[in-house]
């Protein structure tokens, strides 16, 4: 997934605003203006490193020069310094916490994502575990983009990228056969369908009205199976792509991927992963 250059210094810029205000008053009172300063970024776990190219971009946005010998999507081991940068010493200190938070969480959805993926390859190669809608706000690109590099799939961008019928929309909306016709008639044919269903014979009449994914949702394992044992029956397993959500953790990740399914998602891989350790070490610049 991709966001203009500019965008994403525009997001940057916003995330660093939002934290030095109208000055670093500590390091503006104790450290002179013209001191320079090398500092490493150390990352203390095992860990996917994602947000390299957010950090590099931070530190030249402040008038840092900033490298790292790894690559985003690369593991790394704890003790690695991921960042080397140099600069003034004002703006490194008033950029570090900015930047090692974006870092560690992104790194630690990265991370997450990745061991997900390779529990459930173990249940089935061709499974792909994907993420949701589950996102902090201001954050949902650089997440994705955490998740995409973890091995990870992105889902759903956002409101407008497909349409996803849900119980509150059949609520309002009529029912899934009537949901998905109407929507097959107003929006554009380049739009995927999928439809949330909580029942075997719900996953059948969401087929049968020609949706194109169908999200069990909340289901067992065993229900997912009886789902798709009853699609085969109805000879309507071939015209669709299943998806699995709710309850998915890394301790049942595999048995759900050994039931077929093509699709597993998961919110926890964004909006709950653990931010990943790091550190950033300043020192003075050697003349």
């Amino acid at each position: 997934m991709d966001l203009t250059r500019s965008a994403v210094e525009d997001a940057l810029r916003s995330f660093l605003a939002e934290d030095v205000g109208r000055g670093d008053i500590t390091t503006n009172a104790l450290v002179g203006a013209k001191t320079r300063a090398v500092g490493q970024v150390v990352c203390k776990e095992n860990a996917v490193i994602a947000g390299l190219e957010e950090a590099l971009i931070l530190l030249q946005i402040v008038g840092c020069d900033g490298s790292s010998k790894f690559h985003d999507g690369d593991r790394v081991r704890a003790g690695s310094i991921v960042v080397l940068a140099r600069g003034p010493a004002r703006a490194l200190l008033s950029t570090e916490r900015t930047l090692l938070n974006l870092l560690s969480h992104m790194s630690g959805v990265a991370t997450a994502t990745a061991n997900l993926v390779s529990i459930a390859k173990k249940g089935d190669a061709h499974v792909r575990v994907a993420c949701t809608r589950k996102t902090l706000p201001g954050l949902r690109y650089f997440e994705k983009k955490a998740v995409e590099l973890g091995g990870g799939d992105t889902h759903r961008l956002g409101l407008d990228d497909a349409v996803l019928i849900k119980d509150n929309h059949l609520g309002l909306a009529g029912t899934i056969e009537q949901s998905v016709r109407k929507a097959k008639v107003t929006v554009s044919f380049t739009k995927k369908i999928e439809v949330e269903v909580t029942s075997q014979v719900q996953a059948v009449e969401a087929v049968r009205a020609g949706a194109d994914i169908v999200l069990l949702d909340n289901m067992t394992p065993e229900e997912v199976e009886r789902s798709q044992k009853l699609l085969r029956a109805e000879k309507l397993r071939d015209r669709v792509l299943v998806e699995a959500s709710g309850g998915i953790t890394k301790e049942n990740i595999a048995r759900y991927a050994k039931t077929g399914v093509d699709v597993i998602s998961v919110g926890a891989i964004t909006n709950s992963a653990k931010a990943i350790d790091m550190s950033m070490e300043v020192h003075p610049a050697k003349k």
